[in-house]
């Protein structure tokens, strides 16, 4: 009883300004309009893949008690915001500022800022130290903004300079496709190229003068880089086998020895045991940025081969964040925005 007069003497404020959102994906689910002000009592934190989450016990429009679910970034982007595992704990009194959900009748919120015990975590990056460039391939780095988003070919909103070439199998993924089969849903984690476009941090590191690991945020494993050539000893996986060679400063990687992967390719193109890639890391912008090109062959789904490049721009180090992906968190997205 004490803690339900405590949520029910809490207040809701309404603001009426458009936010930034601490989210790793913008759901057109969410209500730009309606920014709202709102306390209550943390229920759960969820500190997984593929986002954190915060469910709230807090009083909606009309002052009834609501289990409010709020979105956030992956962890390894909230913990550049100073978030960490334990920021939050169930029975914790919180605030927060955050746009509803289009559906009035659905407890979902977006977050620009919360406050836990007087402190205010908002959504922009903590302090920095300045970025310096790097000298060779090594360090950390991020996707460049504005990349391209590489919906897949011939569905609305591709922004890819040519469709791709498919094959009939190719062609049928993208007939039945359907944002509700990316992989991350059920906790699936594609291999490269996918792997090397999304929105998380990679690390490249130089281990000796024969072995070079490429690692990323909430990824499993890392791919390892065979400088010398050797050929592949352990059964085919997603990261597949990879060896590399210098041309000049340019790490050119070659990786075979795949399994199937569901997205593997891009979004929603699978890839198949037969996928075979050739990327150039290039540095460029004084050391301050990496251009790769990807050159992907699968003649399962892909009519001949094709190239594409992405950016990645150097980030500050620090130590890889993982986290394991949890389905209530995966669900949650659903939840959010695509019902």
């Amino acid at each position: 009883m004490k803690i339900i007069r405590k949520i029910t003497s809490l207040i809701l404020l309404a603001g009426i300004s458009t936010l930034p959102v601490l989210a790793h994906h913008s759901h057109s689910t969410i209500d730009r309009n309606d920014v709202r002000v709102l306390r209550g009592i943390v229920t759960t934190f969820g500190w997984s893949m593929p986002h954190v989450y915060l469910k709230v016990n807090a009083p909606n429009l009309q002052g009834e008690i609501v289990e409010f679910s709020i979105e956030m970034n992956h962890p390894a982007a909230m913990t550049e915001r100073g978030w960490s595992k334990d920021s939050f704990k169930v029975g914790d009194v919180v605030t927060w500022e955050g746009a509803h959900h289009r559906n009035k009748a659905r407890a979902y919120s977006s977050m620009s800022w919360i406050e836990n015990d007087g402190v205010r975590i908002g959504n922009s990056n903590q302090d920095q130290v300045p970025i310096l460039p790097s000298t060779d391939l090594t360090g950390l780095w991020d996707r460049a903004p504005n990349q391209p988003t590489y919906s897949p070919p011939g569905h609305p909103g591709n922004f890819l300079s040519e469709v791709w070439p498919l094959t009939e199998m190719g062609e049928a993924l993208i007939a039945n496709f359907n944002e509700d089969q990316n992989p991350v849903l059920t906790c699936g984690d594609p291999g490269p190229p996918k792997s090397m476009t999304l929105p998380y941090s990679h690390q490249i590191s130089r281990v000796d003068e024969n072995t070079l690991i490429i690692g990323r945020d909430l990824m499993e494993g890392q791919r390892v880089v065979h400088l010398d050539g050797r050929s592949a000893s352990s059964p085919p996986s997603k990261l597949g086998h990879s060896i590399g060679w210098f041309e000049g400063a340019d790490l050119i990687v070659e990786t075979s020895n795949f399994t199937a992967d569901v997205w593997g390719a891009h979004t929603g193109i699978d890839s198949s045991d037969q996928k075979h890639l050739i990327e150039r890391f290039n540095l460029s912008d004084d050391g301050l940025a990496i251009e790769l090109t990807i050159t992907l062959t699968d003649p399962v789904y892909l009519a001949k081969p094709v190239t594409f490049t992405h950016q990645w721009i150097k980030t500050i180090d620090r130590e890889l964040v993982q986290t394991p992906c949890t389905m209530e968190s995966a669900q949650l997205w659903i939840e959010a925005g695509y019902n």
